[in-house]
């Protein structure tokens, strides 16, 4: 991921020695091998021989952490759109609640609309949330947005015509209207 403009931190894919594109069980046994060769349990004889403890310990701790993000599709997900927008160092026109949205339910999916200044629509729909982990369920004429992670998000949408983005600010449990007019 970046911090500020040109340097670079090390992600959790480079962490795990694999590619982004790694399939679960990939990811798995490189973790399973990290997490032995950085195991508490084995710091006193690799510090005999090569760097301190406490680089090791903060290698399994990052190891740790790198596992509990990409072994989580939903966390994953949410992981690599944070990456991908960080590299395109995004500039947004503008920082949106999920609550500015015009709701449409369509039947099978649900659709939210922001107009942008050039007349078209920024578009993020139901099925699109789901793969982050944002359930939009119906109860009569109010959409109610459910998670299992409370941790608020963030979604970069582009419009559909010119170059301006969205970013929307995306908190759970919010209760959202159906424009019934649409």
């Amino acid at each position: 991921m970046l911090l500020g403009e040109n340097s670079i931190l090390e992600t959790h894919y480079d962490v795990l020695s694999v590619k982004e594109d790694a399939s679960y069980d990939e990811i798995r046994t490189s973790y399973r091998s990290a997490i032995l060769n950085y195991h508490p349990d084995k710091l006193q004889k690799k510090s005999e021989t090569t760097s301190p403890d406490h680089e090791l310990r903060e290698r399994f701790l990052k190891v740790q952490r790198a596992w509990e993000i990409l072994s989580n599709s939903n966390s994953r997900a949410i992981y690599d759109s944070e990456l991908r927008a960080s590299r395109h160092d995004t500039v947004v026109a503008d920082d949106i609640s999920l609550e500015d949205m015009t709701v449409e339910d369509t039947g099978e999916v649900m659709e939210l609309f922001y107009q942008c200044r050039c007349g078209d629509y920024f578009f993020v729909d139901s099925l699109e949330l789901g793969k982050i982990g944002y359930s939009l369920l119906r109860d009569g004429n109010k959409i109610l947005l459910r998670t299992l992670d409370a941790s608020p998000a963030s979604v970069v949408l582009p419009c559909g015509s010119c170059s301006l983005k969205v970013r929307v600010l995306i908190n759970s449990d919010i209760i959202l209207s159906i424009d019934d007019h649409l």
